[in-house]
């Protein structure tokens, strides 16, 4: 019974953190109106947790050695739920940023921690058991984010979006703490011979935060010309680059980045940055396209992702057979590879006749390439490492997926501000005073006008603005698939890629860890 109940406690826990990945993807439109902010701005709500999990997981084992597993696991779920009531009482962008960038660094150890802690609740011969619940559990939970948060946002307001994590919070507290068992040296730890990092530590947090701001600011600040990017700019750069020198120079890095001289880790970690990327805005960009362009509900938009994701759920399994059969990795990330760069090019060819079946089909592609890309390419990327460098390769690989994600986030947005100017002028350029068809449809807009009471003059004056809408709304989506065919490039240009991964023949643990890491 107790052994159920730890594996109901450390599952819940992941599963709440993966939802709040996923869950205000669906509401950033309301989220931006009711803040009274862009688009762009509201942007830092996915990002500001995003980096905090970069920055966390990396160190997740050092803190679990430092603190013991269970007071940590402990106070990462007391943060992640009182950041949660933060973000649900925000009333103002930067505070909800900051809040949601102290709920990131709760969550960033809820997945891993809850890993171990499972797997130690189970005999050895039962843990392909506890790892099928475990993986059913954290695929649910990104499927049905959305569309619980579509559910909130149609009838609650959205900060419901963060208060439903608080009472579940505080019975996965309430649990762990009487039914995790302490592991033995966990008790007795000498902190006194443990060193602490911190000069890696808050290099990191510099780098990746100058990064990410110069990455979401600097087209609407005018980059270089805006003395905030280019301090950030100039940080960055010394940041990242003391960063790198100081952990290849010390014995006990917070990062080891000596182990991304292996080849296959290496290769790999571009490969899956690329799939971060993906990943990252093309949950961030479906919403957008869907809510702004089309039309959709906030649960009309979270329905059809179900069944992409029950699809990942149904693969996901097979990919781990295929892969302890002996079927080489980089085969069937190449699979996933195609269909992640098909979703992003059907995507790039949709417009305001698209149908929802079609869109059901794009998203179920992409549930085959999340399942066929993930977990072939971690294995993959850490099939040559020793024993001993296996957990800081997983780490080094969740960590660039997250940046990936961040970056592909910052850069949607600048790429979206910089050809929305374009196409309308594009589009604008075709509505000439004189042609034909433009008079037709500003005549046919004011007749329509003024047969509603509204006076000629006025009606035609509406005519104009309200072209000027349907300009502007067809710039949007043409932006939006000038993103998604980008996309397609960016997969094609780093297909080549896989083929230079090395053959390894397949070990069963480098199997688990890979599909452990990978969601």
């Amino acid at each position: 019974m107790k052994r159920w109940i730890v594996v109901i406690t450390v599952i819940t826990a992941a599963v709440m953190e993966l939802i709040d990945t996923s869950i205000v993807n669906v509401g950033l439109y309301q989220m931006a109106g009711n803040l009274g902010v862009t688009i762009e701005d509201i942007s830092w709500v996915i990002t500001a947790y995003a980096i905090a999990n970069v920055i966390v997981i990396p160190m997740t084992g050092f803190l679990q050695s430092y603190f013991g597993r269970k007071n940590y696991f402990i106070a990462s779920i007391a943060l992640f739920t009182f950041a949660s009531y933060l973000c649900g009482v925000a009333d103002t962008l930067p505070l909800l940023v900051i809040a949601r960038f102290l709920q990131g660094i709760g969550g960033g150890a809820l997945l891993s921690v809850s890993q171990g802690l499972l797997f130690d609740s189970f005999p050895v011969n039962q843990r392909p058991i506890a790892s099928a619940v475990f993986g059913m559990g954290i695929v649910m939970g990104p499927t049905f984010g959305p569309t619980l948060g579509g559910m909130i946002i149609d009838n609650y307001h959205w900060s419901w979006m963060f208060y439903i994590n608080i009472p579940v919070g505080i019975v996965a507290l309430i649990l762990s703490y009487l039914y995790i068992d302490k592991k033995p040296e966990e008790y007795k730890i000498d902190r006194s011979k443990i060193r602490i990092d911190y000069l890696g530590i808050v290099l990191l947090a510099v780098g990746v935060g100058c990064l990410q701001f110069v990455l979401e600011r600097g087209e609407a600040n005018d980059w270089f010309e805006d003395q905030s990017i280019l301090i950030c700019t100039i940080l960055l750069f010394i940041s990242l680059t003391t960063f790198i020198w100081w952990e290849l120079k010390i014995d006990n890095p917070v990062v080891n980045l000596r182990v991304l001289k292996n080849r296959n880790l290496a290769i790999g970690s571009i490969l899956i940055f690329v799939i971060g990327i993906g990943l990252f805005t093309s949950v961030f960009m479906y919403p957008l396209f869907v809510q702004r362009i089309l039309g959709f509900t906030a649960s009309q938009t979270g329905l059809l992702l179900i069944p992409g994701g029950a699809v990942t759920l149904l693969v996901f399994p097979i990919v781990g057979r295929l892969i302890s059969k002996g079927v080489p990795p980089r085969y069937i990330a190449t699979a996933g590879y195609i269909a992640f760069a098909t979703f992003c090019y059907m995507m790039s060819t949709f417009d305001l006749n698209t149908s929802t079946g079609i869109f059901l089909v794009a998203l179920i592609i992409r549930g085959v390439g999340l399942a066929m890309s993930n977990v072939p390419l971690i294995n993959q990327s850490i099939s040559t490492l020793t024993p001993k460098e296996m957990p800081m390769g997983i780490a080094i690989t969740n960590m660039i997926r997250q940046i990936g994600g961040a970056v592909g986030v910052a850069l949607v947005n600048t790429y979206i501000a910089q050809r929305l100017p374009f196409n309308a002028v594009n589009l604008s350029s075709h509505l000439q005073p004189g042609d034909m068809l433009t008079q037709e449809r500003i005549t046919t807009m004011s007749q329509s006008l003024i047969s509603r009471g509204i006076n000629p003059l006025d009606a035609l004056q509406l005519a104009y603005g309200n072209m000027n809408i349907i300009i502007q709304k067809q710039a949007l989506m043409l932006s939006y698939l000038d993103v998604f065919q980008m996309a397609t490039w960016f997969f094609i240009f780093t297909f080549p890629l896989l083929f230079l991964l090395e053959r390894k023949k397949t070990d069963l643990t480098v199997v688990k860890a890979a599909s452990d890491s990978a969601h």
